[in-house]
């Protein structure tokens, strides 16, 4: 099995090659992140608003790769154990039972204290090997033997004293663990970390990371992705439709149509047979890309407004790119 690192990128322009026939349309900004992060094997911190990819990175990362993906999601609370193994207490619990059930066999022949300790204490190191142990995600990407993805998923919602935890993993790619002793990576895993902003990373993180912004795209980009993603849509369509997502972005909403919600929008009006943007079916609609009633509420003010814009632009590309 080839490790992850035999894989080659020579260009950004390769990176975004393979990328796209991942059906992931990277930016330069993105394909360059990517590219230095790779060559220099260092993790990427990943940020910006929720819904324009950054998970989705990761999942295209480890597809051009061939290799695991591993993802640990991030919440408050989480700890080492959760991260890293827990002990299978159940079962060290059984095997306690076992063990006094044949104390008379194993003390068999056994001469002095001394050597019944020994035999019992040849027993009781089993209690905490890896035959007890529950792997969790960070010590699963530490024991892919080709290496593998490890996507630390919304580091920004975990303690800050979990985010101290990551600082010696992503150092040195290892971990102390008092009864089995330090676990080094078979393969160093190449790391995404993605973080929606919900609070500020330590600058002792930032510095072992690459850091990658990914907003929501222009239109240019985001016309590139519906082509990618929902192919059957017309250009025509594709056009108007970008334009007024674009347009509805520029209001004061509580949550921003994302990408993944614009493809969302796309498959709709594919499966409503549309042809063109009309109010009706827009109105209809708008719950698909906004989840709040004020920002529907919104967004149906100017819908007359945004529409018309939207017919026009679309028109306007298809007189310039027929």
């Amino acid at each position: 099995m080839k490790s992850l690192y035999e894989h080659r990128f020579n260009s950004v322009a390769a990176v975004e090659t393979e990328f796209a026939q991942a059906q992931y349309i990277a930016s330069r900004q993105i394909a360059t992140s990517v590219y230095l992060a790779f060559n220099l094997q260092k993790p990427i911190l990943v940020e910006g608003p929720a819904g324009v990819g950054k998970t989705e990175l990761a999942k295209t990362m480890a597809e051009v790769l061939e290799v695991p993906l591993i993802r640990m999601q991030c919440y408050e609370g989480l700890d080492e154990s959760k991260a890293l193994y827990e002990w299978k207490y159940g079962k060290q619990l059984l095997y306690t039972q076992l063990l006094k059930d044949k104390l008379g066999e194993l003390m068999e022949g056994a001469k002095g204290l001394a050597q019944s300790i020994e035999r019992l204490h040849s027993h009781d190191d089993l209690f905490f090997s890896e035959h007890f142990l529950e792997p969790r995600p960070l010590y699963k990407a530490l024991h892919e033997e080709a290496g593998c993805v490890l996507l630390i998923d919304e580091i920004d919602k975990s303690d800050q004293e979990f985010e101290a935890f990551l600082l010696e993993v992503l150092s040195d790619f290892q971990v102390s663990v008092p009864e089995l002793g330090t676990i080094k990576a078979t393969v160093r895993p190449f790391v995404f970390l993605t973080s929606n902003n919900t609070r500020e990373m330590s600058d002792a993180l930032k510095r072992r990371c690459l850091h990658l912004y990914i907003p929501f795209p222009d239109a240019k980009l985001e016309r590139r992705i519906l082509e990618t993603r929902v192919p059957g849509l017309s250009k025509s369509l594709r056009n108007e439709l970008v334009a007024f997502i674009q347009n509805v972005r520029t209001l004061e909403l509580k949550k921003q149509p994302s990408v993944s919600e614009t493809i969302d929008w796309a498959k709709v009006l594919l499966l409503l047979n549309a042809e063109h943007l009309n109010v009706d079916m827009v109105r209809d609609t708008l719950n698909t890309f906004l989840k709040f009633e004020e920002d529907i509420a919104a967004a149906d003010e100017r819908l007359v407004n945004f529409v018309g814009k939207a017919r026009e632009e679309g028109a306007l590309l298809h007189a310039r790119n027929p």
